[in-house]
């Protein structure tokens, strides 16, 4: 009997980087004990998760540092940058890493605005809400996906 065909082994980091998707999501980098070293959020998880591992990586002591951290990785696509960018941000404030320090200590979540008032309405993001007439509305994943 052939022992690797009863064990079903869990792929590697680099199997997880060759099979990223370039769409939009969020990533969460861990360490060896499991423990989420940082979350991200990328237009293109293919691009941006594995500009991290690329030997020409202009790429801070700090982050340098993390990246020896990483043991795994997990992903969640998303369908719109958006979608990452409120993911991310709530994710962050649940799981507290130790590599994001932006929006960790930051009491503001992040609001979608919409400016009404304009002929050609925009939509952004934005973490203050101003009185200028445009409609600004709270979003949170009150029930993210199973695992986050």
């Amino acid at each position: 009997m052939d022992p690797k065909a009863s064990t079903h082994e869990k792929p590697s980091l680099e199997q997880k980087l060759h099979t990223l998707p370039a769409r939009p999501g969020v990533y969460l980098f861990h360490n060896a004990h499991g423990e989420i070293l940082y979350v991200g959020k990328a237009v293109s998880l293919r691009h941006r998760v594995r500009s991290y591992f690329q030997n020409s990586a202009d790429l801070s002591p700090r982050t340098r540092r993390m990246v020896q951290e990483i043991a795994d990785l997990e992903f969640l696509v998303t369908d719109s940058e958006l979608e990452a960018l409120i993911l991310e941000a709530n994710l962050i404030k649940r799981h507290r890493p130790k590599y994001n320090v932006r929006l960790k200590d930051d009491k503001r979540y992040p609001y979608i605005r919409i400016t009404v008032q304009d002929p050609y309405p925009r939509v952004t993001i934005t973490r203050r809400i101003e009185n200028d007439g445009a409609l600004t509305s709270k979003r949170q994943t009150k029930n993210p996906p199973h695992g986050f």
